[in-house]
Parts: structure tokens; C-alpha cells; sequence
């Protein structure tokens, strides 16, 4: 009998401590999570001449295993893409334009600066040219650069008809493909590298005409 109390008593702090170790890897998880959260803020599309444009907030932290390969030399890519779609009800909705931007951050340890390289498509792709390169003193100035989107062209205003339904489509992300292989594949799967939110809008008429 006594043999059995204790091996109940044995029993249940074992499941005990299973159950507190897990409760724990479930608070650790959503902590991380919670400080990895991305958020894209004030997000408009207007008509601003003859081009359709997006201005925006894209509220962020980088995480320090993210700012640690910065510093180590690796640079990182942040991607805004923008689909427009026009809504139809007996189909799956068309893609009438679409476009992305591709932001390269490096920091330059000879002088101490960080620096951004915006480009139409991949850094990597030979066939896109350079349409901006911006240096910045501080890793704060780089970020606030980058979460900020100011009146970017989606498309031209005649692309589209001002009597059907259209919406935007809008996306933030981390690009870990540019990443070098290495880092790739230590990066998979893990939740700091996960910076990454979208958003889905009608676009009003008042945008086109």
C-alpha cells in the first residue's frame, strides 16, 4: 500500500512538472510573439494626380537576433507589395496591378552608418535599377525610414473602371529568400525572423475618377 502511495505521489508531481514546463514554453511563445508584433497603421489609397497611391504605417520592432546579424555584417530585406484587384461575383477576382518594393538594409562598420537601397523588384535581380540609396546615422533613423510609406504609386488611375468594385490588397514582410543560405535555414521556422503583416481594403471611386 505504501508502495503504491508512492508511486501515485511520484505520478502526479511528474505530471505536474509537465504541466508547469509547458504552461511556461506557452508563455515564453506568446511574449515572443507579442514583441515581434507587426501592424501596418493609417492606411490610406487616393488618387493623387493621374496615379493611384498608398501612404501608410508600418509599426514594428526589430528583433535582436534579427539587429545581431546586421551588426555582423548580413544585410536583411523588407518587402511592401500592392495588388489591385477588381471584385467579381462570379469569378475569382483579377489582379489588375501590381507592384513591390524591395528595401535592402546593411550597416557599413568603416563608417558606422546604416544604409538603404530601395529597388522595383529584388536586389539581386541585374534587370532592376536602383531608385534610391539613403544613408542614416543611427539603426532609429533606418527603421523610421523604412516604416514609413508616403504616397507610393500602385497604379495609374486610367488601369482602372470607376464603375466596378475594386480593393487593395497590401503586404510587409521580411524577405528571408535574400538571406545567405546559412541563414536561411537557421532563420526557418523561428518566430523572431516572423515580421510580416497585410491588409485588405475597397478602394473607393473617388480613388479612380
Amino acid at each position: 500500500m505504501a508502495f503504491f502511495t508512492h508511486c501515485c505521489k511520484n505520478g502526479w508531481l511528474s505530471l505536474a512538472l509537465r504541466v508547469l514546463c509547458m504552461c511556461g514554453f506557452v508563455a515564453v511563445a506568446g511574449l515572443a510573439q507579442a514583441q515581434n508584433t507587426t501592424e501596418i497603421l493609417q492606411y490610406k489609397v487616393e488618387r493623387f494626380d493621374d496615379e493611384v497611391v498608398v501612404s501608410a504605417q508600418i509599426a514594428f520592432e526589430l528583433p535582436a537576433v534579427v539587429e545581431d546579424a546586421l551588426l555582423k555584417g548580413i544585410p536583411v530585406y523588407f518587402v511592401i507589395e500592392a495588388d489591385v484587384m477588381r471584385e467579381r461575383w462570379y469569378w475569382y477576382d483579377k489582379k489588375v496591378a501590381s507592384t513591390e518594393r524591395h528595401m535592402r538594409l546593411a550597416y557599413q562598420p568603416l563608417t558606422r552608418k546604416w544604409r538603404i537601397n530601395v529597388t522595383a523588384g529584388a536586389s539581386r535581380d541585374p534587370s532592376v535599377g536602383l531608385t534610391l540609396n539613403q544613408g542614416f546615422e543611427t539603426l532609429s533613423d533606418a527603421l523610421t525610414a523604412i516604416r514609413r510609406v508616403a504616397r507610393w504609386k500602385i497604379a495609374e488611375a486610367i488601369e482602372l473602371d470607376a464603375s466596378l468594385k475594386h480593393k487593395v490588397d497590401f503586404r510587409f514582410r521580411l524577405d528571408l529568400s535574400q538571406l545567405p543560405r546559412p541563414f536561411q535555414i537557421g532563420a526557418l521556422g523561428q518566430s523572431d525572423w516572423d515580421l510580416s503583416a497585410s491588409i485588405s481594403a475597397a478602394l473607393l471611386p473617388t480613388a479612380i475618377k
